[in-house]
């Protein structure tokens, strides 16, 4: 007997008391004009509206309504809580990540988090089966009653967290098993992973969940890594890994990772508010699933419950037929016993329960021959080797390329054309080469010294190799073009990988330039376009005429240059000729830009073919707005902080203060000058305002200040 999951599901907002969960409206009436309990009321709306669409979207793939209008809603609640300082400790906008950290903290688990006993033979999953139930009729239990959950056994990382009356506290890794490294700000931003729980919780609720990157969402973030010219993660695991440990939260909230979650650690009914009134435990770990679902937290679909252990060999064969339709990683399955009157019976190890065991699937290794070498050109200009293989079964999968990551790791491998090589399958998702078993050739592999696209030379850095050829190489421009329009770019609307690449096949556009030439009739003569969408991409493309310095800089595609970098140097630089014209040593002197990175965008604006293409673009129009750079250090040694609701936005105040030498920052501290209070101020600034003594200025005070010392308000006003 087996049986499938279900469970029930409450709701974060109700649709007839939320005016924000169906059809929500999104022409919202001027900040200013609020009071503070409206603006609570509101933003207590929009909390739980938003809550409700991240569950249907990220754990139900159901949507109700589209992104753009969820980026409304999300964009009002951020301009609310920011307006107002409200509290915004487990607000979904806390998802875009805090302030970086110093370093990750050790905290001790709630409940140990152990290892459990594996094996990759069946004859051992039976061995574990007999001691279960040779320990339970020891303990006076029937073992004939004992029933098994099955799970699938995720390749990521344990982490362990913890709720308090529903609200989300603390994150940390398995670290050693007792204790872990804090790592509440990087699991925050994980949207699976609910800020609040849904339905009636118990007061303390400790969990065990495994945080992964889905395996389409790591093959894409590779090849960003990769056209980045940077080295991509050998798997899901690491880059799970690798992004949890990572002190900047907002770089975690930019990478895809996921959170299923598996088992109850803690579940303490009366240390909540409510005391006694939490619900009690389950008794068995089927209903705790259940209870996940009532909670909003995510777990896996591929769960079911067996009335004996040959059921359990029969789920985890039906597991791996299916492992490769996953989108997550797994190394087998988890199978332990649901009842748990029988799990405290049983007990544990000091390292693993007795009553859990890990089916785990074989090793996915084999051995065959390198039949060929292709070499591949990113965006960047990156050339990354392939083998192409003699095709060989791999865990059931058969494998025809791997790759070979790097010159300097065909060095080191001494692999060259009809070699013997052994091939590992790692996260279930990139194929490689870990070692020459059997040397059948003479020498290594000679890297090409030109591109094998565009015949450019060749110039390696370190163990990387790159095509000198810039946007000259088609290699390089129709994946630049793609990285021109993506959305923290120039964001231009229907200009996604299949219509670049059918643009260039008509030989419409032969570089980025070209793009600006296209007609509606040129682009209505293509299989699947029509005038209407036709129409919607050629105005997409003139209202990018004149972007934003810092945009136009990340559409570029200059390895190293990401939004942040570009942000800092239109700042730093104000227009674009400055930056065309600015040595490394000038380059340098920007905040985020190093040694290395003034090397990497001056080498690739003096690269003819990616110089001409900027002069292309203006030609055509393109001329990115320029941007007021810094006026002076009028405001030299001053310290601002905002709230409440000014003539101008937050943001555009702090970024005036800090063009005249000042520092603004978020909260009020002792080495605060002054505390600017505009319409509608938060309570806590103001009362931490009082406590350190700070002056609190309202905006025409505020401009008076600035005027004494010779600076314009508001900012249009100039200096």
């Amino acid at each position: 007997m087996t049986s499938a999951h279900s469970g029930s599901s409450p709701r974060y907002a109700d649709p007839d008391e939320n005016p924000y969960v169906e059809s929500p409206p999104t022409d919202f009436e001027p900040v200013g004009s609020l009071s503070e309990a409206e603006a609570a009321e509101q933003a207590s709306l929009l909390r739980a509206a938003v809550r409700e669409h991240d569950h249907r979207y990220y754990l139900q793939a159901d949507p109700l309504i589209p992104d753009e209008t969820y980026d409304r809603l999300f964009a009002r609640l951020e301009e609310l809580e920011d307006a107002f300082d409200l509290p915004t400790e487990n607000s979904p906008t806390r998802r875009v990540g805090g302030e970086p950290l110093d370093g990750l903290e050790t905290v001790e688990h709630v409940a140990p988090m152990r290892s459990i006993d594996n094996a990759t033979e069946a004859d051992a999953v039976r061995e574990f089966a007999e001691r279960v139930r040779k320990g339970l009729a020891a303990a006076g239990f029937d073992p004939d009653a004992v029933e098994y959950v099955c799970e699938p056994k995720f390749d990521g990382l344990s982490v362990e967290v913890v709720y308090e009356d529903g609200e989300y506290v603390r994150a940390a890794t398995r670290g050693d098993g007792t204790a872990g490294d804090d790592v509440t700000e990087q699991v925050r931003t994980i949207r699976s992973v609910p800020g609040k729980l849904r339905g009636d919780p118990p007061g303390r609720l400790a969990v065990r969940g495994e945080a992964y990157m889905p395996r389409d969402a790591f093959e894409a973030y590779n090849e960003d890594l990769m056209e980045r010219g940077e080295e991509p993660f050998a798997n899901p695991r690491n880059a799970a890994a690798g992004t949890l440990r990572q002190l900047d939260p907002s770089v975690v909230a930019d990478r895809p990772l996921d959170v299923f979650f598996f088992d109850v650690l803690a579940w303490e009914t009366g240390d909540g508010e409510r005391g006694d009134e939490s619900p009690e435990r389950p008794d068995t770990h089927w209903e705790e699933f259940d209870a996940f679902d009532a909670f909003g937290l995510r777990r896996a679909d591929r769960v079911e419950r067996v009335a004996d252990i040959e059921g359990a060999l029969e789920y985890r064969d039906r597991l791996m037929a299916d492992r490769e339709d996953l989108n997550y990683a797994i190394d087998g399955v988890v199978i332990a016993v649901d009842d748990r009157a029988h799990r405290e019976a049983l007990g544990s190890t000091a390292r693993a329960p007795r009553w859990a065991f890990a089916y785990k699937f074989p090793p996915r290794t084999a051995t065959t021959t390198v039949e060929g070498v292709t070499v591949q050109v990113g965006r960047t200009g990156r050339l990354t080797p392939v083998a192409e293989l003699d095709p060989v079964a791999v865990g059931g999968v058969t494998v025809s390329r791997a790759t070979l990551h790097n010159p300097a790791e065909i060095e080191a491998l001494g692999v060259n054309v009809g070699d013997r090589v052994r091939i590992y399958r790692a996260g279930d998702v990139i194929p490689y080469v870990p070692e020459v078993v059997e040397k059948r050739s003479e020498g290594t592999y000679e890297f090409p010294e030109t591109c094998p696209i565009c015949d450019a030379p060749v110039e390696r850095d370190g163990p990387l190799a790159f095509c000198t050829g810039g946007l000259g190489c088609p290699a390089q421009l129709e994946r630049a073009i793609e990285h021109w329009a993506r959305r923290d770019a120039l964001d231009i609307e229907g200009l996604g990988p299949e219509r670049v690449e059918q643009l260039r096949e008509a030989d419409l556009v032969e570089s980025l330039p070209d793009l600006y030439d296209l007609t509606v009739d040129d682009l209505a003569s293509l299989a699947g376009w029509g005038e209407t969408s036709a129409e919607n991409l050629i105005a997409e493309l003139e209202a990018t005429h004149n972007p934003p310095l810092d945009d136009f800089l990340a559409g570029l595609g200059i390895p190293d240059v990401g939004a942040t970098t570009a942000r800092a140097l239109a700042a730093h630089f104000g227009d674009l000729d400055a930056i065309l014209d600015a040595d490394e040593a000038a380059l340098r002197e920007v905040d985020d830009v190093g040694p290395e990175v003034a090397e990497s965008i001056r080498t690739f604006l003096d690269n003819e073919e990616n110089r001409a293409a900027i002069e292309g673009l203006r030609e055509r129009g393109v001329e990115p707005d320029s941007v007021d750079v810094d006026a002076g250090d009028a405001l030299d040694g001053l310290t601002f902080v905002f709230t409440g609701s000014l003539s101008t936005t937050r943001g555009e105040a702090q970024a005036h203060v800090e063009a005249h030498g000042a520092n603004a920052t978020s909260s009020v501290s002792g080495n605060t000058d002054y505390l600017v209070a505009g319409e509608n101020p938060g309570r806590s600034k103001r009362a931490d305002a009082d406590a350190e003594g700070v002056p609190v200025v309202d905006e025409a005070e505020f401009a008076d200040i600035l005027a004494e010392r010779g600076v314009g308000w508001p900012p249009d006003g100039g200096a």
